[in-house]
């Protein structure tokens, strides 16, 4: 059996082959034997470290939702005043480019919503992680004074929400749609909403 360090180290490289196969056949014409063949082993070495396919998703879908819900409020925490935290919400909220596999992949999780309990109710928790961040940033930049806000609170947060999903599907699917363009235009709807970020 492999050592505790060893199997952690294995288990990520098969998230990170998982990610390159589901980014190069999509994650509805995945199969265990696209991922062993990204990972350079056999089906049978896979099941060592995982029951089946939808073990290694759970997974990998997981490894986004850190990206986007803990690590990043870690980031945000680090922040001071709410301006400085939503301009870092933002920024570490969309993709990275075009070719950014994990971001991808929870798009395509979103897309394939109905089809699994399990993984319906891990897109669902993200959306709460992601609308309790921007929530608690409005709140806390209303309550200091950085913030007038021009609607609803809860209307303003859905909306960050919604537009960085939007954006970010628009950028992984390698459309017109830049880093940089998103990045501004969130920018520019906070500014309308009471949110300037200096």
């Amino acid at each position: 059996m492999a050592r505790p360090s060893t199997q952690k180290r294995r288990r990520m490289e098969v998230i990170e082959a998982a990610l390159e196969a589901a980014a190069e056949h999509g994650l509805r014409n995945l199969s265990l034997t696209d991922v062993a063949n990204q990972a350079g082993v056999t089906r049978g070495a896979l099941l060592y470290y995982y029951e089946d396919l939808e073990a290694i998703l759970v997974e990998a879908h997981a490894a986004g939702m850190r990206r986007v819900g803990e690590d990043r409020a870690a980031l945000v925490a680090q922040r001071r005043g709410a301006p400085a935290k939503l301009a870092t919400a933002i920024e570490a909220g969309l993709p990275d480019g075009p070719d950014d596999a994990l971001m991808r992949l929870l798009y395509e999780f979103d897309v394939l919503a109905g089809k699994s309990p399990l993984h319906d109710e891990l897109v669902q928790r993200l959306y709460r992680e992601q609308l309790d961040l921007y929530r608690g940033i409005l709140e806390e930049g209303a309550a200091a004074g950085e913030f007038a806000l021009t609607g609803p609170l809860e209307d303003t947060a859905m909306n960050f929400v919604a537009l960085e999903d939007a954006y970010g599907l628009h950028i992984v699917a390698g459309g017109s749609i830049t880093v940089a363009d998103a990045q501004r235009a969130i920018r520019l709807f906070a500014a309308q909403a009471g949110c300037p970020l200096g």
